[in-house]
């Protein structure tokens, strides 16, 4: 499978995944919608038939005003009850028109609707209308009294009447009974189909929520797994073993990604061993150069040396300043090719921890390495710290700053004062003096190799020292920064770790 959607993109994967979880969810979505529309339908269904039965209630309930209020006014000649039978008529009238028209044409209730409809007009022709007729009759003379008694004698007497009535209850439960089975079907149709779609909407959304859950975690395996190996690939590379290499195949962008990885590796490794090849010979060539001139130099400076010796005062004024200009550009020379080899050796020293008391170490660079001048005093910090650190580094770097305060400055009598502040899990110590000072735009220059604001003849300066301090800083990814101002004195800063 791995091989199949290594052939694949990964944005065609997570497409094809999304469109499958969404086709589950659609069809669920699809389901629910149908069962809502036969939902509908069967509540509409509902309403229809509520409407009909309660029709059908209303009709037998004004067929029996119809009767009682016939045989009321028969009885009485109360003009009451033949209202109340012309109201039930009119009203049955519109009750058998709305049940026709909510009726189908071709079903058994359509067949009972018609029978009822005779049947009531049966009733009416053959019983109502003759007995209505003969009442109204009657009241003219007492031989038409005796005709309508006779009448109604013998339309009741008969007991057809009877027989119509029951004939309509008959029809009347026949059809109600036909609709009472209809809501039957409908509910277990409704209950059978609501339970269907409750159990696929179930299961399709278990399916769904699985699916997609599984989909998610296999991609975010398959993506988190290869990005995996190459983040562990990019830090092998970033510890210096640039011979890693990642197994891709097919056509993803991870495996382009990881072949990308494996090529930049290859060619890492071959650039990081020419590298070291030609760092080798450099450094092989700047030691075997810097011994090989330093003979010649003390040879020039041996001569110059015997010459003043031998001839101080049988040389001219301007042959002896001369020679001590030749001792001084020698005198450079060989500082520049110390500092050079010092330069190069930053960083490759084994890195020795012990105990390092900074004012004993400052003290130490007083003694050894930093000619004493006249009028010039050092103020150090009574709370400077005793760390368990490099020692060599910062012997180095406080021998060249307090070196540079001592050798550039331009007063009779001033101060040179070293002190730290505590940042943290580091110290920021400082070297500051009230020196001449440096223009803001030289700040950044005099930190370069071989730049010094002095003439090139002052021995004294080399324009290596600061260079040497900012690569011992840098290399441990450390700062240094300088605050100065013209007449100003200058002040020099650097970060150092409290424990190595």
């Amino acid at each position: 499978m791995y091989s199949c959607l290594d052939n694949m993109k990964i944005s065609n994967i997570i497409l094809i995944s999304f469109f499958s979880i969404l086709l589950l969810f659609s069809i669920t979505t699809y389901i629910n919608y149908k069962q809502s529309k036969l939902i509908a339908e069967n509540n509409e269904a509902f309403s229809r038939s509520s409407i009909i039965l309660r029709n059908s209630h209303r009709f037998q309930r004004n067929f029996l005003y119809m009767v009682s209020g016939l045989r009321g006014y028969l009885l009485t000649d109360d003009p009451f009850f033949i209202q109340t039978y012309d109201s039930a008529i009119l009203e049955n009238e519109k009750i058998l028109n709305e049940l026709i028209s909510m009726v189908n044409t071709a079903s058994d209730q359509r067949i009972l609707l018609d029978d009822i409809k005779l049947l009531q007009g049966y009733w009416i022709d053959e019983f109502a209308m003759p007995l209505l007729d003969a009442k109204k009759q009657a009241t003219a003379s007492v031989s038409d009294r005796d005709v309508f008694d006779r009448i109604y004698r013998t339309k009741l007497g008969s007991g057809l009447e009877k027989d119509v009535q029951r004939s309509l209850q008959k029809k009347f439960s026949d059809f109600t009974n036909f609709e009472y089975g209809f809501r039957d079907s409908r509910k277990e149709i409704m209950t059978a189909s609501l339970r269907y779609t409750e159990n696929v909407s179930f299961y399709l959304t278990v399916i769904s929520v699985v699916a997609g859950t599984m989909i998610a975690l296999f991609i975010a395996y398959y993506i988190s797994s290869r990005i995996v190996k190459m983040v562990t690939m990019a830090n092998a590379i970033a510890a210096g073993d640039y011979q890693v290499h990642v197994s891709e195949e097919g056509n993803s962008e991870l495996s382009q990604l990881g072949r990308a990885l494996n090529e930049m590796a290859g060619i890492l490794d071959l650039n990081i061993s020419l590298l070291k090849k030609q760092k080798d010979e450099l450094d092989q060539f700047a030691h075997t150069v810097s011994h090989d001139i330093k003979g010649p130099l003390r040879g020039i400076d041996n001569v110059v040396t015997w010459i003043e010796e031998d001839h101080r005062f049988d040389l001219p004024p301007k042959v002896n300043e001369y020679l001590a200009i030749i001792k001084g550009r020698v005198a450079r020379a060989e500082n520049l090719i110390k500092g050079i080899l010092t330069y190069a050796r930053v960083g490759k020293e084994e890195k020795i921890r012990e105990h390092v008391n900074i004012r004993e170490l400052i003290s130490e660079v007083m003694e050894y390495s930093i000619p004493p001048r006249l009028g010039i005093t050092l103020i150090t910090a009574p709370d400077l710290p005793l760390l368990y650190t490099e020692r060599l580094p910062l012997l180095q770097i406080f021998t060249n700053l307090i070196g540079n305060a001592f050798r550039h400055h331009d007063k009779a009598v001033g101060e040179v004062n070293v002190y730290c502040k505590s940042r943290g899990d580091l110290y920021e110590f400082f070297v500051s003096d009230d020196g001449p000072g440096i223009e803001v735009m030289y700040h950044e220059k005099i930190f370069e190799m071989f730049q010094t604001l002095k003439e090139k003849d002052a021995f004294e300066s080399t324009g290596v020292g600061l260079a040497i301090v900012k690569k011992i800083l840098h290399d441990r990814k450390l700062e240094v920064h300088m605050y100065s101002e013209p007449g100003m004195g200058s002040t020099f800063s650097f970060t150092w770790p409290k424990s190595l």
